[in-house]
């Protein structure tokens, strides 16, 4: 563990100068914050046989906010010192007016450690990490001839923030984070395929360059580039789809999760908005978002207006039960703030954000929910997507999917698409396995220009009804 701590208020402000300046540009506001945050990233690449990327980076700087109403003042520097935090209250006191709003509590404390602070860029040196790619990089091409490309990344990086309240609550929270990820191409009589798989989490790297541990990773790239070798055309219609476990949840995260952020539903923007207490799913359909576990990559131990994360229940048997909050929307909705308050960096405002979304399981067995296919697709993994968050809509590709007729699993298929609305695909479940996975630790959610990781997760699902995009018929 690095004793070279991230310590503002030591080195570059006084804290009690801070806290007066902070002070000042929330009087008459109803909250705000001073966030002060260092980052500090490295990313390795390997890729056709040699080095593509070495980069470090390494980034500090504060933010300051005042709110007032639906209103929010904010003001950011690269630069930590009492001058810059000046001229920051300045701008920040433009969006409190006259004021005459009245500050809200500031969060409870905690004393929860979700992950550890010892920084994962540190677990291994240069040398090492190159090694570990440049095996990776053999061992695939040995594992078959027919690969004819291999990538492998290793990303590191550790978050420090600390966060001064005006009521004078200063809270900390040290945040590792750590990914490996694995490409191969394949080649066959001229037609090429791809299949990568990847890890991570709040974790050091150890675990993930740890040689069994990457070999599983790279044989699991390798065989989804052979399925896709021997895919055929995707069918297209309306046809009955079951969803693997896992990373398929990214679906979940989109076409609903989304539409249960606060913002979306103060605004009556989402889909959803307006259906609390009503059945917006199937019966048996319990979704949560859950900051709270474990070295998890969507985890936070406080969020980043300092509310300790939560393990909230959003549809709880098919109905409406809750959304997700930052404080802002909490207090304008008249509810409790559920540590869903997230920004990209001190440059970024806060707003409602997932963290890690999934649906429990169910007590059907994987394997009969397929049999219950007459003529469908099982998606077993996804790629890219996108979603209109006011009207559900969304579209995703998958990376990993078979045909199914009576109930037998068939072929795998290529460039088949789901197509859907969330609202619909909700009630549309029609089964629900017993067989709960949270994806390995890969994803990134992006709103209002910002990115913050996440994490997601579910059982087998099948789904009635949905559009399957696709060449073949």
């Amino acid at each position: 563990m690095s004793d070279d701590r991230f310590r503002p208020f030591e080195t570059m402000l006084d804290e009690g100068t801070a806290l007066g300046l902070l002070q000042e540009a929330v009087a008459g506001a109803d909250d705000g914050e001073l966030f002060l945050e260092r980052r500090r990233s490295e990313v390795l690449s390997f890729d056709d046989g040699r080095i593509r990327t070495a980069s470090y980076d390494a980034a500090e700087g504060f933010g300051l906010r005042a709110v007032r109403g639906e209103t929010a003042g904010y003001a950011h520097s690269t630069t930590i010192d009492e001058a810059s935090l000046r001229r920051a209250v300045a701008t920040a006191r433009l969006a409190v007016g006259n004021g005459g709003g009245t500050l809200a509590d500031g969060p409870r404390a905690t004393n929860r450690h979700l992950y550890t602070d010892a920084d994962p860029m540190l677990q291994a040196t240069f040398p090492a990490k190159v090694d570990v790619l440049r095996e990776i990089d053999a061992f695939a091409r040995d594992l078959d001839p027919r690969v004819v490309q291999v990538s492998a990344s290793l990303a590191a990086s550790l978050q420090e923030v600390v966060i001064l309240r005006p009521e004078g609550t200063l809270v900390s929270d040290i945040r590792p984070m750590s990914r490996l990820n694995v490409s191969v191409i394949v080649e066959e009589n001229g037609r090429r395929e791809s299949g990568s798989a990847g890890a991570g989490g709040r974790a050091g790297l150890i675990g993930l360059i740890a040689p069994d541990h990457w070999k599983d990773a790279t044989r699991e790239a390798l065989r989804i580039a052979l399925v896709n070798l021997r895919a055929e055309a995707a069918p297209a219609g309306v046809m009955d789809v079951v969803l693997g476990p896992g990373w398929p949840g990214i679906l979940l995260h989109e076409a609903i999760g989304h539409g249960l952020e606060g913002d979306f539903n103060r605004k009556g923007t989402s889909a959803f908005a307006g259906l609390m207490g009503q059945q917006i799913a199937a019966k048996g359909v319990t979704v949560l978002d859950d900051g709270t576990i474990p070295d998890r990559r969507g985890s936070l131990t406080v969020d980043d207006e300092g509310t300790p994360s939560g393990k909230n229940v959003l549809i709880e048997d098919g109905v409406l039960v809750g959304y997700m909050q930052d404080r802002q929307n909490a207090r304008l909705m008249g509810v409790a703030p559920t540590g869903n308050g997230r920004r990209e960096s001190y440059a970024h405002i806060p707003m409602p954000r997932m963290t890690n979304t999934y649906m429990l399981a169910g007590g059907a067995d994987p394997d009969a929910l397929v049999a219950e296919l007459d003529d469908g697709i099982h998606a077993v993994g996804f790629g890219g997507g996108q979603v209109d968050i006011t009207s559900g809509k969304f579209v995703f590709s998958c990376t990993e999917a078979y045909r199914v007729k009576n109930g037998k699993r068939g072929a795998p298929v290529k460039g088949a698409t789901l197509i859907g609305d969330g609202a619909t695909a909700l009630k549309k479940i029609r089964g629900i396995g017993n067989d709960l996975a949270l994806d390995p630790g890969i994803g990134n959610c992006g709103k209002g220009g910002q990115w913050v990781p996440v994490g997601v997760g579910q059982p087998s699902l099948l789904i009635g009804g949905l559009t399957v995009g696709g060449a073949g018929g």
